[in-house]
């Protein structure tokens, strides 16, 4: 048994499949397969599920699986032993992204470039997921941060939070539509859009978890008509007519500037947020640290934030 015969096998589970593993692992295809079954015969058992549409893990593979992680942990640590005294940071951070989590505010992909000029031996694998899926995958060990939307203020347990963005949410209204009758002012109380046929972001994600909450308070069931995972989409459809969209203050900017008409919900009023997250005890290891530690320098803080303010020149403003 060798260590990158594990390291295969995760893979694959992580994967859920060989050519997803192997374009990872920069491994043909069929030469991975052959590492798997031979690590299978040498064990006597089969540890994957071949059967399915998808690589899925057998029994004796769950079982084997965190026995396999701990191995590779405990050879990474070695690893990071000897690279502490040589000042070399290298391996492999996982981050998840949320769906139009970055908008305008922050361009994510010029800090992991500036992350990677700075440490070309570490990989990073990034994701886009569903905020209650990656909560889970933070407490499993799947992932190491995370950029999520949130409805709420306080982390749940065993995950850490920096708030990046703190926004009201608001309805995009087109000229024309009958929700417009009953509106006097720049704001509209939230009962108003019982009934009315309502365009938002996908379940699991922050915004609609939102949403919802404040409608359960306010005594009804939201109807939501049409869902996007991109904000701007939701701006598109709400300017040709097709519903209200419930947005985050800001995301119904330009180009359809003029096209809508933006009310900020009230009574009671909604909270978009975005965060950065992690689990509470801290990243595994210390390429997720050194990744951690700049994205919390570098991205914004919302205004009156709870989290430790950043130095007056590495504050960001935000854009919505």
């Amino acid at each position: 048994m060798e260590l990158r015969q594990l390291r295969y096998f995760v893979c694959v589970v992580e994967e859920g499949g060989f050519t997803r593993a192997a374009d990872r692992l920069h491994l043909a295809q069929p030469g991975l397969s052959a590492q798997i079954r031979q690590l299978e015969k040498e064990l006597g058992q089969p540890l994957l599920d071949r059967s399915g549409r998808s690589v899925t893990p057998t029994e004796v593979g769950r079982a084997v699986l965190p026995y396999a992680r701990a191995a590779l942990a405990a050879a990474e640590s070695v690893r990071q032993t000897v690279d502490a005294y040589t000042g070399l940071l290298r391996g492999r951070v996982r981050l998840g992204l949320v769906s139009g989590a970055t908008g305008h505010a922050f361009d994510l992909a010029a800090l992991l470039a500036d992350f990677h000029d700075a440490h070309p031996s570490v990989e990073v694998a990034l994701t886009e997921d569903a905020t209650e899926r990656m909560q889970a995958a933070l407490l499993a060990g799947e992932l190491d941060i995370a950029v999520l939307g949130t409805a709420e203020e306080v982390p749940p347990p065993g995950v850490a939070f920096q708030t990046v963005i703190d926004v009201p949410l608001v309805a995009a209204v087109a000229p024309g539509d009958p929700a417009l009758d009953r509106v006097d002012g720049t704001s509209v109380p939230l009962a108003d859009l019982r009934d009315r046929p309502l365009i938002c972001l996908p379940r699991g994600t922050g915004v609609r978890a939102a949403l919802e909450r404040g409608c359960a308070q306010a005594g009804f069931r939201p109807r939501v008509a049409f869902e996007a995972a991109a904000p701007h989409v939701l701006s598109q459809l709400a300017a040709r007519g097709l519903g209200i969209a419930v947005l985050p203050a800001g995301e119904d900017e330009s180009p359809l500037d003029g096209q809508l008409r933006t009310l900020r919900i009230v009574r009671p009023e909604m909270r978009a947020r975005i965060a950065l997250a992690w689990q509470a005890g801290g990243p595994s290891g210390p390429a997720a640290q050194a990744l951690l530690d700049g994205l919390r320098e570098a991205l914004p803080k919302p205004p009156g934030s709870q989290n430790e303010p950043a130095h007056p020149s590495q504050q960001r403003p935000l854009q919505y």
